[in-house]
């Protein structure tokens, strides 16, 4: 069997090993026209008898083999068509795998030869899959993956279960866990990264630079709106940033206790308010200006000023402070 396996493809000894056990259980089922599971791991040995099940098993859950009640034995499924046995083992064993690619081509082997910045978007994404399913291997879900998000990789993060699927058969739920854990993973890192720079806010450009980077997920995820404030020292630096509030932004529930109370804490010298219009439209509504100027004459009585109000759109922000309404 070795000589029907590719040497170019370099497949590890513990690959051959695993083929050569499928082999010899699912030749002996071949060669019978009624298999019962008993006979069967009798005529396997000195193979595990649980192993023995577990093929037999796996070829009746892929529809080739039926299992009779009442007689307790399994026939083969004639509908099938003819059952070829090097074909099923090329699939079963090599089809959902990404070591049947030569090593150079692998994405693991290039990640850590060249590191991860090297890699496309679909070995990044085939990584995360790990696995694929018969007939399409992991390489070939991250390249499907990667194809449909081209020129909309922001919107991947919001990709349900459902639509990745449509894809690729091959995200199933670990797959697809795998691969939102990873992207918010990523997002994590990036946040902490980027809260180590000094950020100095000297203008109302510099604010929505600010807030569009570090509030990214507004932009792209939420469905309702969120209420945020950002602490600033007496030159203008960020120290941090506080959620206040997720609805509909009313007046009267961005209370500014709750506002300044964190303010306070951080010691801060100035704010900036920040929000988000689920909608993707970033004109000021008449409670964001009420909102803007409640919060503007508190922090005038304490000393903390309000140095703009940004509101996050889809594709633009718009800086309360430069619309020139309050």
């Amino acid at each position: 069997m070795e000589e029907a396996i590719n040497p170019k493809l370099k497949k590890p000894s513990v690959v051959i090993e695993r083929y050569q056990r499928y082999k010899t259980v699912v030749q002996l089922v071949a060669s019978q026209r009624e298999i019962e599971i008993e006979e069967t791991k009798l005529a396997c040995r000195p193979e595990q008898p649980g192993f023995v099940t577990k093929v037999i098993r796996e070829l009746e859950e892929s529809g080739w083999i039926v299992h009779d009640t009442n007689q307790g034995i399994y026939r083969w499924n004639q509908s099938r068509g003819e059952f070829q046995t090097e074909r099923w083992l090329d699939s079963k064993i090599f089809g959902t795998q990404i070591t049947h690619s030569p090593t150079e081509e692998r994405p693991r082997e290039r990640l850590l030869q060249h590191g991860a910045h090297q890699l496309k978007t679909s070995e990044l994404v085939a990584i995360l899959i790990r696995s694929g399913r018969p007939g399409e291997s992991a390489v070939d879900a991250g390249e499907k993956i990667a194809r449909q998000f081209q020129e909309r990789l922001g919107d991947l993060p919001s990709a349900g279960r459902g639509e990745l699927k449509e894809i690729s058969q091959a995200v199933e739920v670990t797959a697809y866990c795998q691969i939102m854990a990873g992207i918010e993973l990523g997002r994590r890192v990036a946040k902490v990264a980027g809260e180590k720079q000094v950020h100095r806010i000297k203008s109302s450009s510099d604010a929505i630079s600010y807030c569009e980077n570090r509030f990214h997920r507004l932009i792209v995820d939420a469905r309702q709106e969120e209420f945020h404030i950002v602490t600033l020292d007496t030159k203008n630096q960020v120290i941090d940033s506080h959620q206040i509030t997720v609805g509909t932004l009313d007046a009267s529930l961005v209370h500014p206790r709750e506002v300044f109370r964190r303010a306070i804490k951080d010691a801060a010298s100035s704010i900036l308010l920040v929000h988000n219009h689920p909608s993707g439209d970033p004109t000021p509504s008449r409670e964001d200006l009420a909102v803007t100027k409640r919060l503007e004459e508190a922090g005038k009585l304490i000393g903390i000023d309000v140095l703009d109000h940004i509101v996050l759109g889809s594709f633009n922000s718009v800086s309360i402070r430069e619309h020139g309404s309050v």
